[in-house]
């Protein structure tokens, strides 16, 4: 993994902050498009809503059977590595809700009707105030799987509120009240996390299996490189917004 992939590398910040804080939810779904995902870009501020009661719910839309560099690691015990070390995160984090796996193809997800219809059932099934997922329309991002993932949670987000689409579900349909978008290319709104950094490493450290790859600690048993690097960048962020440490998103609350 280079630096430039790395998703916890530190990089300023610009953004124009027009909310911050939103009362806390009852309920939320999070969205990512692999497992650790929802950790790397809305952890803090899950585990701070679940401290207030909120039920948090995750959704995972690939099956994680390519976060390896080992070519001939086995496939299959790599996705149920992946999805227990999801919900042993989710339970770090303090999230009481469901843990779910769409268990597409890691690096073959696609934004299809099909998938579509099932992340609105999701929606639909939950019931989020917020719903949480990847940045779409982030510039330049390298990754399918994130832009897809972040399409379903969009196009999800429309067809569950709508009760003309996919009626065959026999689910009453629900529009949520707020859509945060991580990974943000424009980002508008801030949640200040003080207080939740520890929750947010427990949850990734979960992540075993990812210590080589996506946290690029492998020689560094204690990962103090990697629990800095997830710091700085809280850090960065609540600069831009002028507070001490924040997760920020792209707000869109007209759904």
């Amino acid at each position: 993994m280079t630096e430039a992939q790395n998703p916890l590398t530190p990089a300023p910040v610009s953004m124009t902050v027009a909310s911050s804080n939103l009362a806390t939810p009852g309920r939320v779904l999070a969205i990512g498009a692999h497992p650790d995902d929802v950790e790397f870009g809305c952890g803090a501020t899950l585990a701070k809503w679940a401290a207030e009661g909120c039920a948090v719910h995750v959704l995972i839309c690939t099956d994680g059977s390519k976060g390896t560099w080992d070519p001939l690691a086995d496939e299959a015990q790599l996705v149920a590595t992946r999805q227990r070390e999801q919900r042993a995160a989710a339970a770090a984090l303090g999230a009481t809700g469901e843990v779910g796996f769409l268990g597409c193809i890691d690096g073959e997800l696609d934004s299809s009707l099909t998938e579509r219809a099932r992340v609105a059932h999701w929606i639909r099934k939950t019931r989020p105030d917020v719903v949480l997922g990847h940045d779409p329309w982030k510039r330049y991002r390298l990754h399918p799987d994130h832009r897809h993932a972040g399409l379903l949670t969009t196009d999800g987000v429309v067809a569950a509120r709508d009760p003309k689409f996919f009626p065959d579900q026999e689910l009453p349909h629900h529009r949520p009240s707020a859509l945060l978008l991580f990974e943000a290319d424009e980002p508008d709104h801030v949640e200040e996390v003080s207080g939740y950094v520890e929750a947010k490493l427990a949850a990734l450290l979960s992540h075993e299996s990812q210590f080589e790859s996506t946290m690029a600690s492998g020689d560094d048993p204690d990962l103090r490189a990697f629990r800095r690097r997830v710091l700085a960048k809280l850090e960065a962020a609540g600069a831009a917004a002028g507070v001490e440490l924040a997760e920020v998103f792209k707000l869109i609350d007209d759904l």
